[in-house]
């Protein structure tokens, strides 16, 4: 008998997502993702000290109708805040003039590697 096993089954209990609806928001302009990737580069890594797009933790932006997106992941699943960075990266994100909605979901796939930084974080953290 053989028992099928995903990661799911060996990660702590955390919050995988984020969502965050705003009232009444009557934008004037269409949010772009260069605003939001600066909003993302504002949030650390908790034991890395690069921010988490150039770490390469941000896997997609989708942006309709000033509706924000954002698929993520971590460099560890066993983070012992993985469940605050969904949060973490929402609320950078909140501070868009005209957003009215941010939803934040962590992924597992595909699991994260070195190839997925930027030069500039590799420059930092000395990895060639």
């Amino acid at each position: 008998m053989t028992i099928e096993k995903n990661l799911n089954d060996f990660l702590p209990d955390k919050k995988s997502n984020y969502s965050k609806y705003f009232k009444n928001v009557n934008p004037t302009n269409n949010l772009k993702e260069e605003e939001v990737i600066n909003c993302l580069k504002t949030v650390m890594d908790p034991e890395i000290p690069v921010n988490l797009y150039d770490l390469g933790l941000i896997y997609k932006i989708d942006i309709k109708d000033n509706n924000v997106k954002i698929s993520m992941t971590l460099t560890n699943p066993n983070c012992p805040v993985a469940g605050q960075m969904p949060e973490n990266v929402g609320k950078s994100v909140e501070t868009l003039e005209g957003l009215k909605s941010i939803n934040v979901n962590l992924v597992w796939e595909p699991k994260w590697n070195k190839e997925f930084m930027s030069e500039d974080a590799k420059l930092t953290l000395d990895i060639f």
